[in-house]
């Protein structure tokens, strides 16, 4: 809290009460006020959190008669005549002035006393505001299984989650209907607290709210005062194009929601791929095996051949094509990030007839005497001494 915010700030006026109002009308001006604007229970409006802060503060301090008495005296010596920046005039006050130093140096007094020594434990022992900490919602995993064509082109699926929200009967607060939880004692709101190790000090969930910032007094029997519960929720997301079996993908802020205004967690997504009958994947490539005829590989032809989209395309088989070469063709694969096309790549297979014609096997003798002077195995045995 800066010394502008304590010395100008008017909680007797956040909280709607008078200067001499006892600590009853105190306490049920906050509990009205606390059950109106708590942020789970204002989630469409991001005012409301800041305003629940700032009722939590003034309660924090009016809440405390030794605090309460220290704002009080404090409010009264400066005469709400505080000038931020230093300087001195007519009507106007300088906190060097108190101090015996000048320069608008307001963080320590002439004799090195701290300010908030002086004015007791208003400022905590962090030096900061009360408030509750806003906490980030928890990350969810899943899974989902996409035929072939689905994980090659994305697609929107529906999830059904089951993950921590809000209770439902308390909405969140953790109270008991017709009370409210008030500001943690130990932590001022923060939710964590700090520890001394010495050279340096670590920050840790404080004990006694479990990092809620808030401390329930009657708890709400369905969620034991948590103040959260399980929630089942249909979310639709689109699984990005180009995903393969068994990949883990994020779909930010698709998960768990958020406590007191914070941002909702992450949704991960292991997707298993079925198999296609035809075709397969190599990166960002589709792959298929397409059978040719002898003579087509040896003549060359032009064959047609499937895609994915439905749509057949002509590839050129070159003469002289042997079993198992691959052609690629230009963007026919599956979609990349950047949402251009990987490529098909086509892996010929010379298809061997098992029964032939007697017209068709002599054919084949007479290209097998035509060919006797090409022997394919003519370097085997060189090949096989490493000559």
């Amino acid at each position: 809290m800066s010394t502008k915010d304590y010395l100008e700030k008017d909680y007797y006026k956040v909280l709607g009460v008078s200067k001499t109002a006892a600590q009853d009308e105190i306490k049920s001006s906050y509990r009205k006020l606390a059950r109106k604007y708590h942020p789970d229970a204002n989630t469409s409006d991001p005012g409301a959190e800041d305003r629940f802060k700032e009722i939590s503060e003034a309660y924090n301090v009016l809440s405390d008669e030794k605090r309460r008495k220290e704002y009080d005296d404090a409010r009264s010596l400066f005469g709400g005549s505080y000038r931020p920046g230093g300087g001195t005039g007519a009507g106007g006050f300088d906190l060097g002035d108190l101090f015996g130093h000048s320069g608008g140096q307001t963080g320590t007094a002439g004799g090195g006393e701290r300010l908030s020594d002086l004015f007791g434990g208003l400022f905590g022992s962090r030096g900061g505001r009360g408030t509750t900490t806003a906490r980030r919602g928890a990350d969810v995993e899943t899974e989902t299984t996409l035929n072939f064509t689905q994980a090659a082109n994305g697609v929107t699926q529906s999830f059904h989650l089951t993950s921590d929200a809000a209770c439902p009967t308390c909405r969140g607060t953790g109270a008991k209907a017709g009370s409210t939880p008030r500001v943690c004692p130990k932590c001022s709101g923060t939710g964590h607290e700090n520890k001394n190790l010495g050279g340096f000090s670590l920050s840790e969930p404080c004990t006694e709210c479990k990092g809620r910032g808030l401390v329930v007094d009657d708890p709400c029997a369905t969620c034991q005062g948590s103040g959260r519960g399980k929630s089942t929720r249909t979310i639709q997301a689109r699984i990005p194009a180009g995903v393969s079996d068994g990949q883990r993908i994020r779909l930010k802020g698709k998960g768990a929601p958020g406590e007191r205004g914070g941002p909702a967690g992450d949704l991960f997504v292991v997707v298993h791929v079925q198999p296609h009958p035809l075709f397969g994947k190599s990166g960002d490539n589709l792959t298929i095996t397409v059978p040719v005829t002898f003579p087509e590989a040896t003549l060359g032809a032009d064959v047609r051949v499937p895609t994915l989209n439905g749509t057949p395309i002509t590839v050129k088989i070159p003469p002289g094509t042997p079993n198992g070469r691959t052609l690629r063709v230009r963007g026919k694969g599956s979609q990349r990030r950047d949402g251009t096309l990987g490529d098909l790549l086509v892996t010929v297979e010379v298809d061997v007839p098992r029964n032939l014609s007697g017209e068709a096997r002599e054919a084949l003798e007479k290209f097998r005497a035509a060919t006797s002077d090409h022997d394919p195995r003519s370097d085997l045995n060189a090949r096989a001494k490493g000559m």
